[in-house]
């Protein structure tokens, strides 16, 4: 037992070490255990993680186009694989027109300005690029309905999702911090006094964190090079209350390092499932709901020391 021992930095945002302890040792065998039935983990293959999505989203859509209802979706962060998803309603002529999405989140500049959707690393853009250009005319909802964060909407936007009747579905995963959508552990926009508070909140300009900072400098869209510089200083996202409030919730963790094992998610997903239920974890929040949570193989692997990776 070495005799050396520390308090986590004061820079990470959750720093309980009696839980994050015994976060770290949850087995694989063990991770889907749960004390809230209504929030069920499952272990899936790591490359069957996007279809369980992009079917869960294409199956909604046609069902209620089937009913002739209409659909109100809080959508991730868009990636190419939402082709996929254009492809298969297209295939299947489904009718979209009664479909609105709600992005979760969009970039900001230091004074809290929002990125236009003209902004090619945006996620308005890439929402309006990689899905609604792809479905074919006759089925796409008015473009209205595809809703992104601008300045004008931002402190109408939870109501527009309230107006509709709440969202049926919300898709979220964690990233380094456990924020959820861009709702930050340690954003001063996003305090409180008490998890029922912060539950409460809504959609809002806030500041990312380091952490945030250097995993987004690894995607792609900023070139995968570490540029710190490159990742705007802050961002607008929904708020906890629209997660709440949806009737629906699939919560994924399966980001890893270019096909690797190697994954900064493989604690923050212990941590979110097994931990406390806190807004310095905020995904963490869905462990008091009903959700569907999918975890990769990847990210489910024990954590353990590997002397031969080294650095």
């Amino acid at each position: 037992m070495s005799d050396f021992t520390y308090e986590p930095s004061k820079y990470v945002p959750y720093r309980n070490k009696e839980v994050i302890e015994r976060v770290r040792k949850i087995k694989r065998e063990d991770i889907e255990n749960h004390p809230n039935p209504d929030y069920k983990i499952r272990v899936v293959p790591d490359a069957d993680l996007s279809i369980i999505t992009l079917f869960d989203a294409f199956h909604r859509i046609k069902t209620a186009a089937d009913n002739n209802e209409p659909i109100v979706m809080i959508m991730p962060n868009p990636w190419p694989q939402f082709m996929m998803l254009a492809y298969m309603l297209n295939k299947f002529q489904v009718d979209c027109s009664k479909l609105h999405t709600f992005n979760m989140d969009e970039y900001a500049d230091q004074d809290g300005n929002i990125a236009p959707e003209s902004w090619e690393y945006g996620f308005g853009h890439a929402f309006k690029k990689y899905f609604y250009y792809n479905l074919d005319e006759k089925l796409r909802p008015p473009e209205e309905q595809i809703h992104t964060f601008t300045n004008e909407n931002l402190k109408d936007y939870g109501q527009m999702i309230s107006d509709l009747g709440e969202a049926e579905i919300v898709y979220s995963g964690p990233g380094w911090t456990g924020h959820l959508a861009f709702i930050e552990p340690d954003a001063p926009e996003f305090k409180a006094e008490s998890m029922e508070e912060w539950m409460e909140m809504g959609p809002r300009v806030v500041t990312l964190s380091p952490f945030t900072l250097a995993q987004n400098s690894l995607h792609g869209s900023f070139g995968m090079s570490g540029d710190l510089a490159m990742v705007p200083p802050k961002a607008v996202t929904i708020g906890p209350a629209q997660v709440v409030r949806a009737k629906n919730r699939i919560q994924s963790f399966g980001i890893g390092v270019h096909g690797t094992t190697t994954s900064w998610q493989r604690l923050i997903a212990r941590l979110v499932m097994h931990g406390e239920a806190t807004p310095l974890v905020p995904e963490s929040v869905h462990q008091l709901l009903r959700t569907d949570a999918y975890v990769t193989e990847t990210i489910a692997m024990n954590i353990k020391v590997d002397w031969e990776k080294g650095y």
